[in-house]
């Protein structure tokens, strides 16, 4: 999504009737807050409609959807041999992988058990196909049997957004530099949620009640038009 278009666009709203000025500093925290609100409901409804879809064929067309704007966020990386993620933009862990085998999550007490137990551990031993992970934090597993090559699919934190600007005068003028703009990452459907999460912001900024309460019910329009 093209920041400076979602910029002129809240810029045009509030200047209409002078209910106020959003400056570029502004504009670029309330961008970074709404893109992130915006991704991470992603997952929320994701999991929503996952848990009946089978109630309704319309549901699996959401998923789709939801699962086509997620994909822009996912990377496939390499782990380090002790089942560190290094990545600085690492968000949510999907599958693992040790070259073509998948390793299956298990509890920490699965685990243990798995490990004390000389039947489960001659079977791993047996088995070159198979093998299970544990996380031992945010950014650390632990597989058994233990492999030295690891691999991963990864969702990113999406890059934050920037207006870059330079000042001529008192007007700030779009800078479309390499290095100074930065576009929101989110898929092209999102830019009406976009404005009105950042008028609604800005609203409250400013004093104005009405901004919120115009741009909170254009966003819950927005939300049930993009669920049904």
């Amino acid at each position: 999504v093209n920041i400076d278009t979602v910029y002129q666009r809240v810029l045009a709203f509030l200047n209409k009737e002078q209910r106020g000025y959003l400056t570029p500093q502004e504009f670029n925290l309330f961008a970074e807050q709404a893109q992130l609100e915006i991704f991470e409901q992603y997952f929320y409804d994701l999991n929503q409609f996952e848990r009946v879809k089978d109630n309704d064929e319309k549901f699996s067309d959401i998923i789709h959807n939801i699962n086509e704007k997620i994909s822009i966020f996912k990377a496939y990386i390499s782990l380090t041999s002790g089942g560190l993620i290094t990545d600085t933009d690492f968000y949510r862990l999907g599958t693992v992988l040790s070259g073509t085998i998948e390793l299956e999550e298990v509890k920490h007490d699965e685990l243990l058990y798995m490990k004390r137990s000389a039947l489960v551990a001659n079977f791993f031993q047996s088995m070159a196909d198979s093998g299970v992970y544990t996380r031992d934090s945010f950014r650390k597993i632990t597989t058994f049997p233990s492999y030295t090559s690891l691999n991963a699919w990864i969702v990113r934190k999406p890059t934050k957004p920037v207006w870059g600007y330079f000042v001529v005068g008192d007007k700030a003028l779009h800078d479309t530099s390499v290095g100074e703009t930065t576009h929101f990452q989110l898929h092209a459907s999102e830019e009406s949620e976009l404005v009105y999460k950042i008028l609604k912001f800005a609203g409250a900024s400013i004093s104005k009640p009405e901004v919120v309460q115009m741009a909170s019910a254009q966003e819950q329009i927005q939300i049930q038009q993009e669920k049904q």
